[in-house]
């Protein structure tokens, strides 16, 4: 709670950067603003950017089944690992593709025992269009919003301790999407890192991002 927490503050002062240029009010401060806004547009050259990292927590576990007599334990995760490829064609609009992959498990006790009886697992691979729109005027500090929505192919398991199959797994494909709010940090003209803050594959996530 309070990681979410710190990071929201400091998505809302990296908005506020990236802001800061707008300052004035009245007829000089929209006068200002349109220029400012051709000579973005004038100065602007399309990128293709890639980025990857690491999101947390896992909310793939929410795809796996609850069975009734059955309680679940604790979840382990590894991911998800993510990845972008956007193409940012404009100053403050990017469209791409993300890819997010990583495995889920946990234990199932039985209500009246409360003896483990089978372990599910999931391994998921999901493929998302993503769209991201940027906030601001600043180049070195750059919030954004990204929306995306695509398909699920993971595939889950729920087997017994001798490794036997303890109830069906669903191996079809379902909805993914992840909406967030994050910043882009940029060290040099062509890389930095970023962080986001979300929901639908991860609720944070921070890694490097590169343009060419």
């Amino acid at each position: 709670m309070r990681k979410g927490i710190l990071l929201g503050l400091i998505l809302m002062a990296c908005a506020y950067a990236g802001n800061a240029q707008y300052g004035g009010g009245g007829w000089g401060r929209n006068r200002q603003y349109r220029r400012d806004r051709m000579e973005e547009y004038q100065n602007f050259k399309p990128t293709l950017d890639v980025s990857i990292g690491y999101g947390f927590p896992n909310l793939d576990k929410y795809l796996l089944t609850d069975f009734y007599n059955y309680y679940h334990g604790s979840t382990t995760q590894t991911g998800p690992i993510i990845a972008n490829i956007d193409y940012h064609f404009t100053p403050r609009m990017a469209i791409g593709v993300m890819v997010n992959y990583g495995k889920v498990s946990r234990p199932y006790y039985n209500d009246n025992s409360g003896e483990q009886s089978f372990t599910g697992s999931l391994t998921n691979t999901a493929v998302l269009l993503s769209f991201t729109r940027y906030m601001g005027m600043s180049q070195k500090i750059m919030p954004y919003t990204r929306t995306a929505i695509g398909i699920n192919t993971g595939q889950a398991k729920y087997l017994n301790s001798d490794g036997s199959k303890a109830a069906d797994g669903d191996d079809g494909t379902s909805l993914a999407y992840q909406v967030g709010l994050g910043c882009q940090f940029n060290v040099t003209k062509h890389g930095g890192f970023f962080v986001e803050a979300g929901y639908g594959k991860y609720i944070i996530s921070g890694g490097l991002k590169m343009s060419f």
